[in-house]
């Protein structure tokens, strides 16, 4: 777990820290919608590999955002849901999507004159 002398002091830095790369934003938008096991995390994340993904998920789950869970089967089955705390992106997501959303719409009013 992080602490915080690991972080930087300002806010906005460090939201770009814990989350602020393509894969981790597009890990959480995906368990934002449900629980995943690995290979379909992989699966909807086109391009990414089982290094960046592994990579990705052990920063998310040590921040405190992702937890992961072994269940004692053969063979295992592991999950990866967002904790409490990654629950609470879900507003700074909704307002990223809609950002997105109007900025797509600008850009396809502009391109048409």
């Amino acid at each position: 777990m992080l602490t915080k002398e690991d972080l930087p002091a300002c806010p906005v830095a460090t939201v770009v820290e814990l989350v602020g790369n393509k894969w981790r934003l597009l890990i959480i938008r995906n368990l934002l919608q449900k629980t995943c096991r690995f290979n379909e995390l992989q699966k909807s994340l086109y391009g990414i590999s089982q290094k960046v993904l592994t990579d990705n998920l052990r920063s998310l789950e040590s921040s405190g955002l992702v937890k992961r869970e072994v269940f004692p089967e053969v063979p295992p089955r592991v999950e990866y849901s967002l904790t409490e705390l990654g629950q609470s992106l879900k507003p700074m997501f909704e307002s990223i999507s809609n950002w997105g959303y109007h900025y797509k719409n600008y850009i396809a009013g502009n391109t048409n004159r």
